[in-house]
């Protein structure tokens, strides 16, 4: 199993601005340069666990959400496992899923 440091790097992001956070903002509480976190969030930098499980208590999340993409507090999984399987999409088939997805909701 390989580590995909991209998806975790987005998922940094994408919590970091749930919470409002800035880059500056993070790097200020982790104690690193604004440039290292963008490096993290781009996939360009390899975060050890350490740095991770700090970047998790900044953000107040659980590291499985990082590395797993599942939130067990928040009960986000299947939010998260939907948008994991949407990235993995050709684009003609995303665009077959956003018809599947209006059929459904116009349903409701």
């Amino acid at each position: 199993m390989s580590v995909d440091y991209n998806l975790i790097g987005t998922r940094i992001q994408r919590i970091r601005k749930s919470r409002k956070l800035t880059q500056e903002k993070l790097a200020e509480e982790l104690h690193v340069s604004v440039g290292y976190v963008s490096q993290i969030e781009r996939g360009i930098t390899k975060a050890n666990l350490e740095m991770l499980s700090s970047i998790c208590t900044v953000l107040n999340c659980d590291i499985c959400c990082l590395l797993g993409g599942t939130v067990r507090e928040q009960g986000s999984y299947l939010d998260d496992e939907l948008y994991r399987k949407f990235q993995q999409l050709k684009t003609r088939q995303k665009n077959a899923a956003l018809k599947i997805i209006d059929v459904i909701t116009d349903e409701l």
